[in-house]
């Protein structure tokens, strides 16, 4: 491939022609051989005569234009190619909460040509210091307040240069930007050049590190942002997932910048929060995770949320009952997708006006979806599969064997059962590693979480398969949260097996109820079952 990068780590490392994904560009989705992200979000916004309108907010009264914004992630690329020698090909670690300094060191890491490593704020330094090594970081961004692990973890690495930000330090990033000049050429980077590498937030075990292009961070603006979200200029996003997260990426960062809209940051994005948010500052668009839209229904009647016009869920499945009960509160369709961090951001989703409650919703214009067999054959509409995604995004992990199980004959396979029916809409039955096979009966375990989590008593739920004690076979046992008012006993468990057995067929009923105060879960929410499969196996 063509790279104009200097430092060519990450197209170095990129898998071979024969393990990468079919990529599949329609007509809307033609891009010049070289373009930089950063240029196309930002710079162009001001090129355009919208430089006075406003991009960033943050709590406290912070209000960033796209002139001010351009003005300081070009500040810092100056000094970070100036002061601290980056090329293009560098990887630059960036670690802070959701901030406008986070945002403008992102631009300028891609302005220079760099590639941005995005980390979670509570990522401890064992998770940093896999990633430094992993993505071979020479240079990392930090805001000082959570400096800390990062220095825990580069302890012994001399080859890392650490820069803080936000202390008012005299050799910090913040004193060094305000000596330049705020001019700034872009490097002119290939639109098939690495912009990014994000690692998975591990719910699956060991973290991987997926590689994105300049072109794919545009593609995903075209694709959902242009067709589901539907974005006008005037909007308002916010969310409750770090920059971290390509979901939070995309959610606060890309789709309100390729439509020349603004974001409101918040370090603190829990429910709460997000409803004062949305009545404080008008906030039109909310990206958050299915838990929280349940939180947030029972606290909506104390807040204004007559600007809210698009709800995005994404993580995990959106249970019917949530979608039924904020439409009801709301009035508004929570739009549910399926995303990965290998793809970079959602690929299955319907706009409003297509969604059906239940539904994740057919795929989004640009990618294809199917369903497969294990032998890569699409099964008839109504058959239980493997979803196989093509687009114009695909998966290109860094060095791991396990590309060849994401990516096989050409189709990215994000590990998910469905099914499709006539109409194009996908049915979520399982992860493909949640399926419980019990007594020779297929078991999903969304299905029995679903009937579990509409009881009144029930916080949160999570089901896996625990090997059975004597047989060669698995049961169903389900981690629960109970309300605070609801008592843990034998009588309770009795209760919520008798509750699932009057709605599903008994055989699905979780055999085992554990009690628990939290379920374990990534700094983005998503439930961690492989570590309670790994607590269901250690209890045989």
């Amino acid at each position: 491939m063509t790279t104009a990068h200097v430092d060519t780590f990450a197209e170095d490392r990129l898998p071979s022609p024969d393990a990468l994904p079919d990529v599949v560009f329609d007509r809307e989705l033609r891009y010049p051989s070289t373009i930089n992200a950063a240029a196309w979000l930002l710079d162009r916004n001001v090129d355009a005569g919208h430089g006075d309108h406003r991009c960033i907010l943050a709590p406290g009264g912070v209000v960033w234009s796209y002139r001010d914004l351009l003005l300081i992630s070009n500040r810092i690329a100056e000094t970070l190619v100036a002061e601290y020698g980056l090329v293009s090909g560098n990887r630059v670690l960036l670690r802070a909460p959701n901030t406008p300094m986070l945002v403008a060191c992102w631009f300028a890491v891609l302005k220079a040509g760099g590639v941005a490593v995005t980390t979670m704020p509570l990522y401890r330094s064992s998770e940093l210091r896999f990633m430094l090594e992993k993505a071979q970081v020479h240079l990392a961004l930090c805001d000082v307040r959570i400096d800390r692990e990062l220095a825990k973890a580069c302890e012994d690495l001399d080859a890392v240069t650490c820069v803080y930000f936000g202390g008012g330090e005299r050799d910090a990033l913040d004193a060094r930007i305000a000596r330049r000049s705020g001019t700034f050429a872009n490097v002119e980077t290939a639109a098939e050049d690495v912009a990014l590498i994000a690692f998975t937030s591990g719910t699956t075990g060991t973290p991987k590190a997926a590689m994105h292009y300049h072109r794919d961070l545009l593609a995903t603006c075209d694709t959902y942002g242009a067709h589901v979200l539907q974005p006008r200029r005037d909007d308002l996003f916010c969310g409750s997932a770090p920059l971290g997260f390509t979901f939070g990426l995309g959610g606060h960062v890309l789709f309100p910048f390729a439509a020349g809209a603004a974001t409101l940051l918040l370090e603190k994005g829990g429910p709460e929060d997000l409803l004062q948010a949305v009545s404080e500052y008008g906030v039109t668009t909310v990206f958050t995770a299915p838990i929280a839209y349940r939180t947030m229904y029972a606290l909506a009647g104390n807040y204004d949320l007559s600007t809210l016009r698009t709800c995005v869920s994404a993580g995990e499945t959106l249970p019917r009952s949530v979608f039924e009960i904020w439409y009801e509160k709301t009035g508004l369709k929570i739009l549910d997708g399926l995303g990965s961090t290998e793809m970079l951001h959602i690929f299955v989703g319907s706009p409003q006006s297509d969604v059906l409650a239940g539904s994740t919703g057919r795929a989004v214009a640009g990618y294809v979806a199917e369903v497969h067999d294990e032998d890569g054959r699409r099964v008839p509409n109504g058959t239980v599969g493997r979803l196989a995604v093509k687009g114009p995004t695909g998966c290109k992990y860094l060095e791991d064997d396990r590309q060849r199980s994401y990516v096989q004959g050409g189709w990215n396979y994000p590990g998910d059962a469905y099914r499709m029916d006539d109409e194009g809409y996908l049915w979520y039955v399982a992860r493909t590693d949640d399926m419980i096979v019990s007594a020779g009966y297929n078991i999903s375990g969304l299905e029995v979480e679903q009937v579990l989590i509409a009881h009144a008593d029930v916080e949160e739920v999570a089901v896996v398969a625990k090997p059975h004690p004597e047989k060669e076979t698995h049961i169903v046992k389900a981690f629960v949260v109970l309300s605070l008012e609801a008592a843990a006993g034998r009588e309770k468990v009795e209760e919520l097996q008798a509750f699932c057995m009057e709605r599903i067929a008994p055989f699905k009923a979780p055999r085992e109820i554990e009690f628990v105060s939290a379920l374990p879960r990534t700094e983005t929410g998503k439930v961690q079952r492989y570590k309670l499969r790994q607590k269901a196996t250690t209890e045989r």
